[in-house]
Parts: C-alpha cells; structure tokens; sequence
C-alpha cells in the first residue's frame, strides 16, 4: 500500500509565478525606458535654441543691404520639418563666436522652403536640398555653395 500522503509532484509550468512576474516588471522597465528615451531624442531633434545671428526677412531687404554695405549675403536654405537644419542651428547658428562672425561680414539671409513667398529664391539658386547654404555677392551672384547633406563645397 501507498502512503496516504503523495510525493510533490514537480511542476510541469516552465516558469514559476515568482519568475513571471519579475519578467513582466523587467519587460514593463524596458517600454517604460524606451519610451522616455525615445521622446527625448525627439525633442532634442527638433529643439533649436535661439541665436543672436541678426537673420533679414526676406531676399529684396537682404539684397538692398548687401548693396549698401558692401557685404556678401550667406543665405540659408532650409524648412520646419528638417531635422539636419535643425541640428545645424543647433550646432552652427547657436554657436556665439559664429554669429559674431556672420553678423559682422555678411547680411544672413534663412530662406525656408514651406515658405511661398521664398519660393522664387530657391528656384532662382535650383536648390533641391536643405540644409543648403550660399555665399553670394550683392548683385545675388553665387561666391560659395555649401550643402550639408553631401558635405559638398563649391566655389563660383
């Protein structure tokens, strides 16, 4: 006869209770992480401090400048929903020493591409990328063409 009393069988789940549930509060730690860190990134890819480059409004007024000062136009193609010329206002525009320069020997010109009214200057330079950037005398034509995207520099 057999003991009235049985042996425990052993379990046949392959993970204990105890082990799912740290699993779960591990996996939860993960998407809670990820989430934090992926809107972060975010933020910071559309973040763009303000800069002391004293940008024209628009191409005439910068052109008229130029004219009168005798200074080359940098003009900077960009738009809202670009994330290099976010990073370069970032990282170029924001920087103090670079304003101090710009500000000093060129009328700055930010010509955006959502912008109707900049619509005729992007055509008139066939810009097909942002961030591009041109060095032009005040006459508008071009002394230096820089694109980011390809790491290209042009000389006229």
């Amino acid at each position: 006869m057999k003991n009235s009393q049985s042996e425990p069988q052993p379990s046949t789940e392959p993970v204990s209770k105890a082990g799912r549930g740290i699993f779960l509060l591990l996996w939860r730690g993960f998407w809670l992480a990820f989430l934090v860190g992926s809107l972060a990134y975010a933020w910071y890819c559309f973040y763009t401090p303000p800069n002391s480059v004293s940008w024209v409004p628009d191409y005439t007024t910068a052109q008229e400048q130029s004219m009168q000062s005798d200074k080359p136009m940098i003009l900077f193609f960009t738009a809202t929903w670009c994330v290099p010329c976010r990073i370069m206002k970032r990282t170029v525009w924001a920087d103090e020493q670079v304003a101090i320069e710009v500000n000093e020997r060129f009328i700055p010109l930010m010509v955006y591409a959502d912008d109707p009214d900049m619509a005729e200057v992007f055509s008139r330079y066939r810009v097909g990328a942002t961030p591009t950037t041109l060095i032009t005398d005040s006459q508008g034509n071009v002394l230096q063409w820089e694109n980011r995207k390809s790491g290209a520099s042009q000389a006229a």
